[in-house]
């Protein structure tokens, strides 16, 4: 199907605005896809904030080229869908790991994290990674460890002597 010259516009403004906007981009190759599948992809990426768009690939690489991401056009030559990491870039690529496990519909090929190229096999690392809240919950224990440690080595001597204070009181009363 063609495109007039104005539709083809529109269409590389909306590839610039959700590159924009994403924290990663990953892109999948798919094969014999349904909408069953895609369906189901894209609501697993909906929890995670992303959104899957299948690209024209000319139009895409164009725009990619233009914001100086680096890539194979080889890559670029089948049926590939685009996934764009609004929020968190390891949980969508959790999701993509669920997506692709035991499916032979969609396989990662590759992605970008701060216009840095990913390989499929750093994609699935990434997707080890905890997710943002979790990350931000243990660097905050991680902060927070040293003075919790110097409230309790504070408190350790008050606390032995109103023990010992406690043991010599019942030890009186029983005495008597």
């Amino acid at each position: 199907m063609a495109f007039s010259k104005e539709h083809k516009e529109e269409i590389v403004e909306q590839y610039r605005q959700w590159i924009d906007k994403s924290k990663a981009v990953y892109y999948l190759t798919y094969n014999k896809m349904t909408m069953p599948a895609i369906n189901d992809a894209r609501a697993k990426l909906r929890e995670s904030e992303s959104e899957m768009h299948v690209v024209k690939n000319r139009l895409f690489t164009h725009v990619l080229e233009e914001k100086g991401y680096k890539f194979d056009p080889k890559t670029w030559e089948g049926n590939n869908v685009v996934v764009f990491a609004f929020e968190d870039a390891p949980a969508a690529a959790k999701a993509l790991t669920e997506i692709t496990k035991g499916n032979d519909v969609f396989a990662v090929a590759g992605g970008y994290l701060d216009n840095a190229l990913l390989s499929p096999s750093q994609v699935r690392a990434l997707a080890d990674l905890p997710t943002l809240p979790v990350m931000r919950s243990m660097l905050l224990g991680t902060i927070l460890a040293p003075a919790t440690q110097l409230v309790r080595t504070l408190a350790e001597p008050a606390r032995g002597l109103a023990a010992v204070i406690k043991a010599n009181s019942e030890k009186q009363t029983s005495a008597a």
